[in-house]
């Protein structure tokens, strides 16, 4: 407890030491066996996902099946992070031996997946990027795929153990990666050759994509594919269906043991068979770790995924994939796990400017919109949550002056939200307790809203608001102190002290023995929920050692699973069991139950608080943490989800890479969990 009781003295408590640089090496390898890749119906829900630090990805499934409208080769952020395009869908690899031609691809059509290419799947690995090991006609054909870090390219490499013919179907969407395409006679279809790169430009409006290649005959005369099916939106309750353009087609002659390449670009820079040496060596460096534990280094190599710069040159987090951008709240939540504890101290503090530059009546943006318009400012914790984004950049021994830097800016904050600000985020002159809203308003990480229904209502005082805002207090006062501001620190002492005692008396349950999620003038909404966690989680913990105890037990006997925790109680009216169907039924069981896999780290730090770093609850929290590791071989390869259904066998939903999910648990694994602690 040293660590806490040094905070309350106002004291920064360091961050578990980090290991000194050790002996890098790639992470563990993940490897799905033929028997899982020729078993359509595993293999097609099994996602890889490539980064390139701009907001672009690509992403797919290890049967080689698009199952989703964000599945591509390249997916383009053209102003980064956001206005991302999906220009290149994919590439129907065939390969013709003796004179017979083996399809190695997969599409699904109405009534029929045809060809079936996955069932020629030996081997798919992740290691570090993705790589499949095909069989067909006594030959085998080796394939890797990477992106290039800081630009929009994407590399795909093969190799042939025998002498075939290797022909590449470019098809391209060349759409809004959120939308569909459709046949239509406003394409270009003109395919421009010079030397080894192809030109394909379909619309003038977006930009010129160049296919450079090891050596490959072209054959011309594109035609549209139509009605390919994306069943994973289907099963969403959208449109799923789509019609792609096939460009051209590339042709290669391989002997035994030859190898060619395939890079898609909208940069100008010169691509041959050196230089995708030299880039995918570059590759493999840079996703190298210090790690030895094998969950930690897998955690640590997704993280990166998440880290990207804006077309201004600043970074900024994603919070997930593939359809999300950055948003406030997540991006502060997932700071200290993505880069302050992995060193990234500098690239952290820029993050946090970054939002600053956007501060509105003392709020962050909520969300920067896809399209470029004025951010959005709907939320109250996000901006609380930039203030423990500080405090964990200034533990770890963070740029000394940026605190000084940005004190204007933390004092602005508390100013606003002490008078009112954006969405009737007010302080309450009765007691001190932070509002949140009204009727109508959805202003927390609960948000889910279907046109004037709030699923999920919490205006009023929210629990963990509450608890961000003492925290946001008491912090304040620490920092004012350390720079010689008497008079805040005075004042915003007296009104932390105010919070404490009115948190005490408005939120806890003498019958339920745990706290009400929100309080409201007519009343308290008493439902078990886990947002009370960070009552005690939090730097600055609330309530009193019985009652801190009473409130991780409430949590876990109720909400734990082994995937983090419910967001209702089984036993409440509202609980869905089940995360299915469209829009209307996925938003109305958002958080009505389903699992979320960022609340593990909040509640293994609680439960640490309440009941002492001993070695018995010590070894229970490590337990808790690494019994996600099955679930980073079962979505997406290598990342947690957003969320998974609150039964068994507790399904992955959600966005299937989620960056809040892996940041909080690999923060706690190199901090709260970490031995030198």
């Amino acid at each position: 407890m040293r660590a806490r009781d040094d905070l309350q003295r106002g004291r920064p408590a360091p961050l578990a030491p980090r290991a000194a640089p050790g002996e890098l090496r790639p992470p563990p390898p993940i490897v799905v066996p033929r028997e899982v890749c020729q078993d359509y119906a595993r293999s097609s829900r099994l996602e890889w996902l490539e980064t390139n630090g701009l907001g672009g990805f690509a992403m797919g499934t290890v049967s080689g099946a698009a199952t989703r409208r964000y599945h591509g080769l390249l997916v383009a952020a053209l102003h980064p992070p956001v206005e991302r395009h999906l220009l290149l869908s994919k590439l129907h690899e065939a390969l013709v031996v003796d004179g017979a031609e083996h399809a190695l691809f997969t599409a699904q059509y109405p009534g029929a997946l045809h060809p079936q290419g996955f069932r020629a799947i030996e081997e798919f690995r992740l290691d570090p990027f993705p790589s499949w090991t095909f069989e067909a006609g006594g030959v085998r054909l080796e394939k890797r795929l990477f992106m290039v870090h800081g630009e929009d390219t994407v590399v795909v490499r093969y190799r042939a153990s025998g002498a075939c013919t290797l022909r590449l179907g470019v098809f391209l969407a060349y759409r809004d990666y959120h939308a569909l395409a459709r046949a239509n006679g406003a394409l270009d279809g003109a395919v421009r050759e010079e030397g080894r790169t192809v030109r394909l430009r379909p619309y003038a409006g977006l930009p010129e994509l160049r296919l450079l290649h090891g050596g490959a005959r072209v054959e011309r005369g594109g035609d549209w594919y139509h009605r390919t099916e994306y069943l994973a939106e289907l099963e969403r309750g959208l449109e799923f269906r789509e019609d792609l353009w096939r460009a051209c087609t590339l042709e290669v002659d391989l002997p035994p043991g030859g190898e060619t390449f395939v890079a898609a670009t909208l940069g100008e820079r010169r691509i041959d068979a050196a230089a995708v040496e030299a880039l995918e060596r570059a590759e493999r460096a840079r996703r190298r770790t210090s790690h030895a534990d094998p969950l930690a280094a897998r955690l640590s190599a997704a993280a990166d995924d998440f880290l990207v710069r804006r077309a201004d040159g600043l970074p900024t987090v994603i919070a997930g994939y593939p359809w999300f951008t950055d948003w406030g709240r997540d991006t502060m939540i997932s700071l200290p796990g993505l880069a302050i504890l992995r060193g990234r101290l500098d690239e952290a503090r820029d993050v946090i400017r970054g939002f600053l530059r956007h501060l509105d009546q003392g709020l962050i943006p909520n969300r920067f919109p896809d399209r470029g318009e004025r951010p959005e400012y709907n939320n109250a914790d996000g901006t609380l949550w930039l203030f423990q984004a500080v405090h964990a950049h200034e533990r770890a021994g963070g740029d000394p002056g940026f605190l000084r830097e940005l004190y204007p800016a933390a004092r602005e904050i508390l100013a606003w939200h002490a008078r009112g600000t954006h969405g009737g985020i007010r302080v309450d002159p009765a007691d001190g307790l932070l509002v949140a809203g009204g009727p109508g308003t959805q202003l927390t990480w609960m948000d889910a809203k279907v046109g004037d229904w709030v699923v999920t209502p919490r205006h009023g005082k929210p629990v963990e608001v509450n608890a961000l805002w003492y925290n946001a207090l008491r912090l304040g006062a620490r920092w004012a102190g350390a720079l010689g501001e008497r008079g805040d620190e005075a004042a915003w002492s007296r009104e932390a002290d105010r919070v404490a005692h009115a948190f005490d008396r408005a939120f806890w349950d003498p019958e339920r023995r745990h706290l009400a999620d929100v309080v409201r003038d007519e009343g308290a909404d008493r439902r078990l929920r886990p947002n009370q966690i960070f009552a005690v989680s939090l730097p600055f913990p609330l309530l009193d050692a019985e009652r801190r105890r009473a409130v991780v037990d409430a949590v876990e006997g109720a909400l734990l699973t082994p995937y983090g925790l419910r967001t209702l109680a089984p036993g409440e009216r509202e609980y869905r069991p089940r995360y299915r169907g469209g829009p209307l039924e996925r938003d109305g069981a958002y958080h009505q139950g389903a699992v979320w896999p960022w609340l593990l780290g909040p509640f293994v730090r609680a439960r640490l608080a309440a009941h002492g770093r001993t070695a018995e609850n010590l070894a229970r929290c490590r337990a808790l943490v690494k019994g996600l590791a099955p679930h980073l071989e079962d979505a997406a390869l290598g990342h947690l989800s957003e969320l998974l259904e609150p039964e068994p066998p507790f399904r992955p939903d959600g966005a299937p890479a989620q960056a809040w999910s892996l940041a909080t648990v690999l923060e706690v694994l190199l901090d709260d969990l970490a031995g030198g602690r």
